[in-house]
Order: structure tokens, then sequence, then C-alpha cells
């Protein structure tokens, strides 16, 4: 199966956040040990199966930059193709250069197949250095595996 074949299964449905997701948001992300902080409902788009949140995603503002966040999919609704759709989606509706930072040789290889790449802290817009600086001063400090990665369209 191709990535581009990939699509949501017909019980699914992708729409913006609303404020009554906030919750089930917090609890996506926070099941995933990503940063709860700084989740805004209006900057996420979710993925709903059956009537329960399977997915979420953000796409964080800053000057000059987006930053794709806070991408979770439910334990139950891993291997289906969801984290896929949900990934082009927020792609497609960036409106800046786009960067995320990700934990894990997995995950990264993983956002490389959509065109990110890696790039050092020096290469990041200014208004994204300290936020992702702080990230690669954990690596260095806890030996935590990040990776910061800029969506590229043509690599």
């Amino acid at each position: 199966m191709t990535e581009s074949s990939f699509s949501l299964p017909p019980e699914c449905v992708l729409r913006p956040a609303s404020a009554q997701d906030l919750k089930s948001i917090r609890k996506l992300v926070w099941s995933a040990k990503l940063d709860p902080t700084q989740l805004r409902w209006e900057q996420f788009w979710v993925i709903e199966c059956g009537g329960k949140l399977a997915a979420c995603g953000q796409l964080r503002n800053f000057t000059g930059a987006q930053e794709l966040g806070s991408l979770v999919v439910a334990k139950d609704w891993r291997d289906r193709g969801l984290g896929i759709y949900l990934t082009k989606h927020l792609i497609q509706q960036a409106t800046e250069p786009l960067y995320l930072e990700c934990l894990g040789k997995r995950l990264a290889s993983f956002y490389t197949r959509f065109g990110f790449v890696e790039v050092s802290v020096q290469e990041l817009p200014q208004s994204l250095k300290f936020k992702f600086g702080l990230s690669k001063l954990a690596k260095i400090l806890f030996r935590v595996p990040v990776t910061i990665m800029q969506y590229r369209e043509s690599f």
C-alpha cells in the first residue's frame, strides 16, 4: 500500500477541533508524554472515529514560521494510516515555513517520508530558536533524543 492510497476509515472524519475537544486533546497528548502546555484547541485538527477522538495535531503560529506539534494517534487507532492522513493535511494547511521537533529516530523517519529534513538550531527562524534551543539543551543534558526538522517540498 502506498502512502498516497491512505484514506480515513469510513467511520472517521477529519475536522477542525472545537472547544468541546480540549479535554480529549489533553488526554491524548498526555498519554503520548508530549508537552501538555500551549494546547489551544483553535490550532488543532482532529480525527473523530465512531464519535470518539482518535487523533489530533496542531499548527502553532510563530513569527515567520509554523510548528507541526502534538500529533498523536490513540493507541486503539494506530497502524491504520490516521497519522499519515493527518500529517499530510497539516502540511497542506501550513501557510509559513513548517518545523517540528520529535523524539526518537523512528518518528524522525516517519516525518522524513513527507519531506521533512533535520536542521540545526542555527538554521531556525529567530522566533523558534529559543523554544527549540531548549529541546537541544535537554538532548545534551538528559540524553533525550530530540530531532528538529523542517518541511521542504522538494527533497
